[in-house]
């Protein structure tokens, strides 16, 4: 089955988002509400409040993208929204919505998975990218390689045994006193400090494709304690330049082990701007086509979702309305 225009809802977190697409690679619009003031003062996403700004929220950002993108809502062919993983408050206001917006348009409803929206975001901007590709999946919940054989076809190579790559960001800002979100603050403080002034660990780094980046993140507590006089630019460059070093060196060796023909970022943390420097720099060493999206496609947005929803609309049909969210959804692979 197929429907060309599609409208795309995401609320796995702390971001309300709707977005029009036409047949999976046009954006008309892409609306993106952040809740990151409401939640900046506990210095992390809190599930109840976000659920209900959610609530709030979520109908004028779905009118506002339906305006934006001058399609009637009798244009819509078919309704997506993400249906996990996430915050399980957060997803059934999105997925209620959709629910009840094809009922009334009488069209299709396509549950989608979190993580396979994020590896649709860069056929948004790069429609004609070759696969297969090895895609590094870098947000402040997963830390993941996928091997992306075709259109619904993935293979799980790596992923994180704890901390994911974001969420070890999130800490260490939070020990700096740099705020959330801590990715972009780490970032930006990074360019001011020496990022080889401290030499932190590199766990598993020469043992396959899995991350952990626990041991870092006390690894950086630990120096601040023993050091207390260090320069938080120092501590923030020293402790990305592990991150970012663990991350290209594993996306590099997953490319070369399946012959893929590109590497590509995905996620929040592909914003950070020393991660998507050094992909580029391992793409022009081994010959690899790169793809890094805008910074407004690396973060959750609706875009991605009404694209992955098309080709699951096209492949699998539309998904019952009696199916729910699930909080702890994994990527469906094969």
């Amino acid at each position: 089955m197929t429907a060309d225009t599609i409208l795309g809802i995401e609320t796995s977190c702390d971001e309300t988002a709707a977005a029009v697409v036409v047949g999976a690679t046009r954006v008309l619009s892409s609306v993106v509400s952040s809740q990151v003031d409401l939640h900046a003062r506990y210095g992390g996403v809190v599930p109840e409040i976000a659920s209900r700004a959610h609530v709030e929220l979520l109908a004028p950002v779905v009118a506002q993208a339906t305006i934006e993108s001058g399609v009637a809502d009798s244009d819509i062919e078919a309704v997506a929204a993400t249906a996990g993983p996430g915050l399980i408050g957060s997803l059934l206001v999105g997925v209620s919505a959709a629910k009840a917006l094809a009922l009334v348009w009488d069209v299709p409803f396509v549950a989608v998975n979190h993580l396979e929206a994020h590896l649709y975001a860069a056929f948004l901007e790069e429609p004609e990218l070759e696969l297969p590709i090895v895609v590094l999946l870098v947000s402040g919940g997963h830390t993941m390689l996928v091997h992306m054989v075709g259109h619904g076809q993935y293979r799980m190579m790596g992923s994180t045994l704890d901390d994911a790559a974001g969420e070890a960001f999130d800490k260490v800002a939070r020990y700096l006193g740099l705020g959330y979100p801590g990715g972009p603050a780490i970032d930006t403080l990074a360019m001011e400090g020496d990022p080889s002034a401290i030499s932190f660990p590199r766990a598993m780094r020469d043992e396959g494709l899995d991350f952990s980046f626990s041991g870092l993140k006390t690894a950086v507590v630990n120096h601040v304690r023993k050091h207390p006089d260090v320069g938080a630019a120092d501590v923030a460059a020293s402790f990305q330049e592990a991150v970012v070093d663990v991350l290209t060196l594993k996306a590099r060796r997953a490319a070369a082990e399946v012959g893929a023909k590109g590497l590509c970022l995905a996620g929040g943390v592909a914003a950070n701007s020393q991660l998507r420097e050094r992909l580029l720099d391992v793409c022009v060493a081994d010959d690899l086509q790169a793809f890094l999206p805008s910074r407004a496609m690396c973060t959750d947005n609706a875009a991605m979702v009404a694209a992955a929803g098309w080709w699951r609309l096209r492949d699998h049909g539309p998904t019952p309305l009696d199916a729910g969210a699930d909080p702890g959804a994994g990527l469906p692979t094969i």
